[in-house]
């Protein structure tokens, strides 16, 4: 069993089993690594930590994804260092996607109190945006943090705003983008406004148990996005929906 100790991240541990059994030759190159389940099993781990153990092999270029089949070493020679030289790389994005459940959920709601219409107004502009199947991937980007951080703006609390503010540039490390090239898909897109949708009518609706609601789903929704599984043949090449995050 890994345990994370300190501030090690425990996907970073799990990476690094599974790097020295590449370099040992436990996993040859051109081989094909056991599913995730498996991997998890065999770590006594969760799936999302495994999940995030692969993508941080694959920034380092020692396995590769192939959609619907499943994680491959790639690397013919022993990595001779370990893969994680500094300190701490900060959350993985499943941890990141669960501190936004606990607290999103809850500035959806708080906002949905105090809200007033030059807010939603803005709401519905960044909506547009989203909902434009014409606009770039960074247009789509800009769109959905503006609409996530004037939901933080209505509420008035400076705390909760920089909170916000912090976890989208989180999401500009590379382990988030990593996860978003292998399973943004037209049909992720489309959910996603679908999402914002009925979080903006809960808002002006000043419902705040709905609002909650509305942001929890959403945010669960990416989550079981990101959770699907390479091997079953619905990885990168196909949509949404695999593991829950819960409180």
């Amino acid at each position: 069993m890994l345990l994370a100790s300190g501030t090690g991240r425990l996907y970073r541990q799990i990476a690094e089993e599974i790097r020295l059994r590449i370099a040992h030759g436990t996993f040859p190159a051109g081989s094909r690594l056991p599913a995730e389940r498996d991997l998890a099993l065999r770590f006594a781990v969760s799936r999302t930590s495994v999940r995030e153990a692969l993508i941080a092999l694959e920034i380092q270029g020692l396995v590769e994804v192939r959609g619907g089949s499943g994680i491959y070493v790639s690397n013919p020679l022993p990595c001779p260092r370990p893969l994680f030289e500094s300190a701490d790389a900060g959350p993985g994005p499943f941890e990141l996607l669960h501190a936004r459940w606990l607290v999103e959920g809850e500035v959806a709601a708080l906002a949905a109190r105090s809200i007033d219409g030059p807010m939603l107004d803005r709401l519905g502009d960044a909506l547009r945006a989203l909902e434009d199947d014409t606009a770039s991937t960074q247009a789509h980007d800009d769109a959905d943090r503006s609409f996530h951080l004037g939901i933080a703006e209505a509420t008035g609390n400076g705390a909760l705003i920089q909170t916000v503010r912090m976890y989208w540039d989180q999401r500009r490390g590379p382990m988030w983008q990593k996860l978003v090239e292998h399973f943004r898909t037209p049909r992720m897109r489309a959910v996603v406004a679908q999402d914002h949708r009925r979080i903006l009518d809960a808002l002006a609706r000043q419902a705040p148990a709905m609002a909650r609601d509305a942001m929890r789903r959403h945010l669960v929704g990416v989550t079981r996005e990101f959770g699907k599984g390479w091997e079953s043949g619905t990885g990168p090449v196909a949509s949404c929906v695999a593991v829950a995050v819960t409180p």
